[in-house]
C-alpha cells in the first residue's frame, strides 16, 4: 500500500473523500496539502479530525524528506480538476480549461465519464477527452 493509498482509508474512516494531494513550496516552506471533501461541505473540525488521523501515518512514510508543514483543507469552489472522478463530480458546475494547443474552452458541464468530459458551450456542445486536457477548473460567477 502506498501512501496516497492510506491517505485515502484514513479520510475515507472519517467520513470524507480524499480529492487531491499536493506537494508545494511557499515562503521557502514544504507544504504538504491535502484536499478533502464531503456531502453538505467540509468544516473546520473536520479538517482537524482528519490531520489527527494522517499524522502518524506521516511520522511512517515522510513525504517531502520529512520537512513540511501538513495541512488539509477543502479544494475550494474554485478547483483544479484532474482526475475523471473531478469531472464527475463537478457536474453542472461551470469550467475552464486549456488544451495542448492552448486552446480556452469555457461552459457546463453536462457529462462526464472515465474517458471524456462534455461541455455546455456558447456555441453549442463540446466533447473532449481527458488526454486533450492541459488544465481545468472549476469557476464561480460571482
Amino acid at each position: 500500500m502506498n501512501l496516497e493509498e492510506s491517505i485515502e482509508i484514513a479520510v475515507k474512516g472519517c467520513g470524507a473523500e480524499l480529492y487531491d494531494i499536493v506537494s508545494l513550496k511557499e515562503n521557502d516552506s514544504n507544504i504538504f496539502r491535502i484536499y478533502v471533501t464531503q456531502q453538505g461541505g467540509i468544516s473546520l473540525d473536520k479538517c482537524a479530525e482528519i490531520s489527527r488521523m494522517i499524522s502518524p501515518i506521516l511520522d511512517i512514510e515522510e513525504p517531502m524528506q520529512g520537512k513540511y508543514n501538513l495541512e488539509v483543507s477543502s479544494p475550494g469552489i474554485e478547483r483544479k480538476l484532474k482526475k475523471p472522478q473531478h469531472y464527475k463530480s463537478s457536474v453542472g458546475e461551470k469550467i475552464k480549461l486549456k488544451d495542448f494547443e492552448k486552446n480556452i474552452i469555457k461552459g457546463e458541464i453536462i457529462a462526464a465519464d472515465d474517458n471524456e468530459v462534455k461541455i455546455k458551450t456558447e456555441h453549442g456542445e463540446e466533447i473532449i477527452t481527458y488526454d486533450e486536457i492541459s488544465s481545468a477548473s472549476t469557476y464561480f460567477e460571482w
